[in-house]
């Protein structure tokens, strides 16, 4: 119960946090016996339950609404589904709703009083209470006029036909992008209300927003519930729950992390008699420990599909993720755009990075655990942690600092208002899967990345080597780079991106051969000089393509597969075929064919002559000598044509 304790010392650390965040998007750290829903119509009455106003919340960022909620009616669902405390849909809200031919749910079709007459008692009890609030006594006695949907209808909020009988979307005369009741719920009975209550004594009308409601519900609540007993988490005594809240990921998320309901099959053959033997958690830590992993979730986590990962301190504080980059780490305005950022640039990222990381050791303290935890599920209703792992923040950081260290090359993938981002380091998860396995989207695809991700945690964290496999996997991709076709509606290059990601890749899996992103001229092996070669003879038939204005692929980027299978033989094929482009650039090109033959002049002859296939380190050597390239080219270019100029010169003096 590692886990539940933590995120129980979490929730007690950030009580401050408690209710809306400012961050547009965060899910709320919800107060303990209440929950969020998403609501479609606000009515606004006065301190006395009368009617004043109404609308329909079309704005999505405003939809989300903290409620109060029992433990049935948290997890309700079925043909009777158990209705909530104070905001609910309509057949819970509205006495008039059977007269309006509103439709409820099965189990009430017997009686479809039932579900109003279940509300306004368990309100009325709230409201008898000595907890009893206000807004919540002005609410029922609105609701005991029975005019909720009269008075929806009198306000144009929603639609009935001649016989007031509530109508479908396709039976009302509409404009198409119109935004009324159904833009945002389909049937209308079914929408969700929310309650303001307007009075001149009144500081927070809104009762989603109130602190004093959402104390008053949690005191009369927990008075109401009587039996105690030892939990697992504290060692005390208290109100014991078996209905564990859900929406842990994201909204709508029906898994549990805990949960007992099978009792006529395997689930305690052997070990239990009951769900109480097997795990007793009270109702308080209960909800304080999966409110807190929902809203860590919602506000630093990164999530796929299914998958959830997360790393907090339970101080609260804020602590860089292991699925971040140097970009989500540094933020956009510390790293160079649009510019290409020379290969020493790491030194400068490699102090930034250490001083980033020591800021995060200064503000989360000495003594703080840090958190790492994966989620993920194999079926609707039962969510696994399948990554678990405590560490002090020293460890947790410098295990961090070691994987963006080692892990680490020249990327350009990245964009910020359409501008490149250019950045050196650790590529993120996500992106490694992509770069070793594509994304096409479907579902195999996602259940690919997902394991890919789950298996690159424990090299983040655990300082386990990486799989040999996923490498070589992105090396291949990267080698076929005709194979790899951009997406249209993309603006980075994906052979780009899979080609730096696999050079950082394979630098993480060979870390003794000490490569080093910048050109090394002094490294000799076959691999490195084959692949110095390809970027030569894809960079000169590229420039000679450009004078041209011709737009195709170079004979080097076609034929990059075939060479790293049998790169003696096909350099051959690329040799010959610089020829033309030689004769098209004519004294330009010298410094260029010089630098080829610079590069062949360096290999023994029995590498050079040996067909077999190239290492990923070939993709080292392309990159450094085509980065190399680029940002020497202005330079490299006028040098060429002052010595085709000389050339010239020394022929007419002859």
């Amino acid at each position: 119960m590692s886990w539940i304790q933590k995120l129980y010392e979490t929730y007690e650390n950030c009580q401050a946090s408690i209710g809306y965040s400012e961050t547009a998007g965060q899910r709320p750290l919800l107060p303990i016996c209440h929950s969020t829903t998403q609501a479609h119509i606000e009515i606004v009455i006065d301190g006395s339950g009368n009617f004043r106003r109404a609308k329909v919340i079309t704005d999505k960022s405003d939809v989300t609404t903290i409620i109060p909620c029992t433990e049935g009616s948290a997890g309700r669902a079925g043909s009777k589904p158990v209705n909530h405390p104070l905001c609910d849909k309509l057949q819970y809200l509205a006495g008039d709703f059977s007269v309006y031919g509103g439709s409820v749910t099965s189990g009430f079709a017997k009686d479809p009083e039932e579900p109003f007459r279940n509300y306004t008692t368990d309100l009325s009890s709230w409201c008898r209470s000595e907890f009893s609030h206000p807004k919540a006594r002005a609410i029922l006695s609105y609701l005991n006029k029975k005019t909720v949907i009269q008075d929806l209808v009198n306000h144009q909020i929603l639609f009935v036909g001649e016989q007031s009988q509530l109508l479908d979307k396709k039976e009302v005369e509409r404009e198409k992008n119109a935004t009324d009741i159904f833009s945002v719920v389909e049937p209308q009975d079914s929408a969700f209300v929310r309650w303001i209550v307007e009075s001149d004594d009144t500081i927070e009308s809104k009762v989603w927003k109130d602190r004093s409601l959402w104390e008053s519900w949690i005191g009369y609540y927990l008075s109401g519930q009587q039996a105690e007993s030892m939990c697992f988490v504290t060692g005390n005594d208290a109100i014991l729950t078996t209905n564990h809240p859900k929406f842990i990921r994201r909204e709508g998320d029906g898994a549990k992390l805990i949960s007992a309901n099978d009792t006529t099959n395997f689930t305690y053959r052997g070990r239990f008699g009951n769900a109480e033997q097997a795990c007793r958690v009270s109702l308080d830590v209960s909800h304080k420990a999966h409110f807190a992993l929902s809203w860590l979730i919602s506000r630093q986590g990164y999530r796929k599909g299914d998958l959830a990962i997360v790393a907090w301190a339970t101080s609260g504080t804020s602590v860089p993720q292991p699925t971040d980059d140097e970009v989500d780490l540094f933020g956009f305005e510390d790293l160079p755009s649009d510019e290409v950022a020379p290969a020493n640039t790491a030194q400068a990222v490699a102090r930034k990075l250490k001083k980033s990381i020591a800021g995060y050791g200064k503000e989360i303290g000495n003594t703080t655990d840090i958190i790492v935890m994966g989620l993920d599920s194999a079926t609707p209703g039962r969510l696994s942690i399948t990554f678990y792992r405590e560490l002090t923040d020293s460890e947790f950081l410098d295990r961090l600092t070691s994987w963006h260290e080692t892990c680490t090359w020249l990327h350009s993938y990245r964009f910020a208002d359409k501008k490149r981002i250019w950045f050196t380091g650790a590529p993120a998860p996500h992106d490694i899967a992509d770069a070793a396995y594509g994304n096409r989207g479907g579902r195999d695809d996602d259940k690919l990345h997902k394991a890919t991700i789950e298996r690159l945690l424990p090299c983040i964290i655990d300082g386990q080597p990486i799989p040999r496999d996923l490498v070589e996997s992105a090396v291949r991709r990267a080698s076929n780079r005709i194979g790899i076709k951009d997406k249209e509606d993309k603006f980075e290059n994906e052979w780009n991106k899979t080609l730096s990601i696999a050079c950082a890749l394979f630098n993480k899996y060979n870390r003794k051969e000490s490569y080093t992103m910048a050109l090394d001229p002094d490294r000799t092996t076959r691999d490195y000089l084959y692949g110095r070669l390809l970027a030569l003879a894809d960079s000169l038939e590229g420039w000679a393509l450009s004078e041209a204005n011709e737009k195709r692929e170079t004979n080097a980027a076609r034929l990059m597969q075939r060479f790293a299978e049998r790169p003696y033989s096909t350099w051959r094929t690329l040799e010959l075929a610089l020829t033309p482009y030689k004769a098209r650039l004519g004294g330009k090109s010298v410094k260029r064919q010089w630098m080829i033959d610079e590069v062949v002049a360096s290999f023994k002859p029995e590498d050079f002559l040996d067909d077999k296939r190239l290492s990923g380190e070939f993709l080292l050597g392309y990159h450094s000598q085509r980065e190399f390239l680029h940002n020497n080219r202005t330079q490299a270019e006028v040098a060429d044509m002052d010595d085709s100029a000389a050339d010239d010169s020394e022929t007419t003096n002859q």
